[in-house]
């Protein structure tokens, strides 16, 4: 089996049908060409796609150059049909072209993020040995895809769940119609965030939103609060801080030194938002190394109790929260040249391609992702073997 189908199969269940195939995964999409005509399954399509963003594919012409490079064998194990004497033949770059433009992206992404749910080390067991299942992480952050228009010329934004262990669950592009806030809800409908802890930034910290966590998913929230919402702000602003001891961490990285003080507060009144029982207050203070100190603080608010989350736990579900930017836009900038990308179609299925090849390089222990897709020289090393 080719490594870059074994990079995404890895972490299969040793018991049948217990945990989803990439495969099927991949066959559950819709195939938007007609009946008539198709040469290649939309599996075996996307499949190579897969493989070739692993690889360091950053556009349609270098996934189909990939693609035509391919062995038979290799084409054999990614699902293609056996039409020839010598084994399957990669489809052409127009068929590539076509499909990764007219697929539905947001059903791509459910599909990869059912795949990456199921091998999420942070997931309960499907029979938990203890009554109580383990709180997860999952952070709710948006994206603007900066180069990149759709037909009519607008930009495409995209919401996406990000997991503690940096696998993405979930993502679906913003319609032009609408805007990241609405997005929110169908975005996280199909998981199951049963004791979840379900971290919102404060664009996303609305009323509707943490009655729809606690009361329709059984799940909990740590939702930033600005002057989006003036009431509940002012009202943290006006508690007694000063009498709140505070838990005081320190961290040096990318030529700034952070220092961040965290307080925790119990309501003994209530707090102007649904289920809200303590309120949170983070103080960062930066120092780059041209010595200019930058001080920002922040102001959240949770459903957890303190028995269930102290200072220390809370700080560091916020931390995972802002770790979105380095673990999954950044990598993806970085490495795919994703803002600069101009596709002009068919961006949030090459989005969801770039997820699925950080969550398989991840889930197979690679620290340094662009060591792991073999970027660094060129070609993907031991992709196939000998």
């Amino acid at each position: 089996m080719p490594v870059g189908l074994g990079r995404l199969t890895a972490a299969r269940s040793p018991a049948p049908g217990e945990r989803p195939d990439p495969l099927d995964c991949l066959a559950a999409v819709p195939d938007p060409r007609r009946a008539k005509g198709r040469r290649h399954p939309l599996a075996f399509v996307l499949a190579l796609a897969a493989c070739a963003v692993l690889a360091g594919a950053k556009s349609l012409a270098a996934i189909a150059e990939w693609a035509a490079d391919a062995p038979p064998a290799a084409l054999a194990a990614l699902g293609g049909p056996p039409r020839e004497p010598s084994g399957p033949t990669a489809p052409a770059e127009t068929t590539v072209r076509r499909v990764l433009q007219r697929v539905d992206g947001d059903a791509l992404d459910a599909a990869i993020g059912t795949w990456l749910a199921a091998r999420d080390p942070d997931s309960p067991p499907v029979a938990p040995s203890k009554p109580e299942r383990p709180r997860r992480s999952l952070a709710v952050d948006g994206k603007t895809v900066r180069s990149t228009r759709r037909a009519d010329g607008t930009q495409v934004h995209l919401l996406a769940a990000m997991t503690g262990a940096g696998l993405v669950t979930a993502q679906r592009e913003v319609d032009r119609k609408t805007n990241k806030i609405t997005v929110l809800r169908p975005l996280l409908a199909p998981l199951d965030l049963t004791d979840t802890v379900v971290t919102l930034d404060a664009l996303h910290s609305q009323v509707a939103y943490a009655r729809f966590l606690v009361e329709d998913k059984q799940a909990h929230y740590i939702a930033v609060i600005k002057a989006n919402q003036p009431l509940l702000h002012q009202q943290q602003k006006k508690l007694p801080w000063r009498d709140v001891p505070l838990l005081r961490t320190r961290a040096t990285a990318h030529s700034r030194d952070e220092i961040r003080r965290v307080k925790t507060c119990t309501a003994t009144r209530g707090l102007a938002f649904p289920h809200a029982v303590q309120a949170v207050q983070i103080v960062r203070r930066r120092i780059v190394t041209t010595g200019k100190v930058a001080l920002e603080r922040v102001y959240a608010v949770t459903d957890l109790t303190a028995d269930q989350a102290d200072a220390p736990e809370i700080a560091h579900r916020v931390r995972e929260h802002w770790g979105v930017e380095n673990k999954i836009h950044h990598v993806r900038d970085t490495l795919w040249a994703e803002d600069a990308s101009r596709v002009r179609t068919g961006t949030s299925p090459m989005a969801g391609l770039r997820n699925l090849a950080l969550g398989a390089l991840r889930l197979a222990g690679h620290i340094s992702i662009t060591a792991g897709s073999g970027t660094t020289r060129g070609t993907p090393p031991d992709l196939w073997p000998p």
